[in-house]
């Protein structure tokens, strides 16, 4: 599979990927938030497209199964939709339980932070996402240029033509020019350093 990398320095691009940087830091708060409310520390998941809340790092205790879902692989549970209880528990505990559960519930649903879709910077940087859905992408904002990482070439004169033509295009970035490897990799060590000085 080829790889192509592209900068770009035009405000608006570098606008959408520094409005990207602080949406993903808003979502780290808030899993931080959401950690503290339940008393340990929340999983930043991703896939495909999104940023999300995942599960919960939490004390072991046999109590937790009631409410929490075995921890998986890495320590972390997810919370139950119902309550689970065993049998012959009685019908006042039960009840406890119940409510308990549904404060939990009430709380997470109303505590969680939004799920983030970077799909929605990529439209707005005018990249078609279905390519990026199967060829990848990759994107960071250092010292106030854009970098991409495509698994597919991105062409002004091409894109222009199949738009005139009513035909799909990979999209275009605006101010983006083709750079070399070793260009784009240099830049993403200095981001990473930046990032882990804090």
């Amino acid at each position: 599979m080829a790889y192509y990398f592209y900068k770009s320095s035009a405000p608006a691009t570098v606008a959408v990927l520094l409005e990207l940087a602080a949406a993903k830091e808003e979502l780290r708060a808030g899993l931080d938030r959401l950690g503290k409310l339940f008393g340990g520390k929340v999983a930043g998941m991703h896939d495909i497209d999104s940023n999300f809340a995942g599960g919960l790092m939490l004390p072991a205790s046999d109590e937790l199964t009631f409410h929490w879902r075995q921890p998986d692989d890495h320590g972390y549970r997810h919370l139950r939709s119902a309550v689970k209880l065993p049998k012959g528990m009685p019908k006042e505990e039960r009840a406890a339980y119940r409510e308990e559960h549904k404060r939990l519930l009430t709380l997470w649903r109303e505590n969680c932070p939004p799920l983030l879709s970077r799909h929605r910077y990529w439209e707005r940087l005018g990249v078609n996402t279905g390519n990026l859905l199967l060829c990848g992408g990759l994107m960071f904002e250092h010292a106030g240029v854009a970098y991409f990482h495509l698994g597919f070439q991105i062409d002004q004169a091409n894109h222009l033509a199949n738009v005139a033509a009513g035909r799909p295009s990979s999209g275009w970035i605006e101010g983006a020019i083709e750079i070399v490897p070793s260009e784009y990799e240099k830049a993403r060590a200095a981001k990473n350093a930046e990032v882990s000085r804090g």
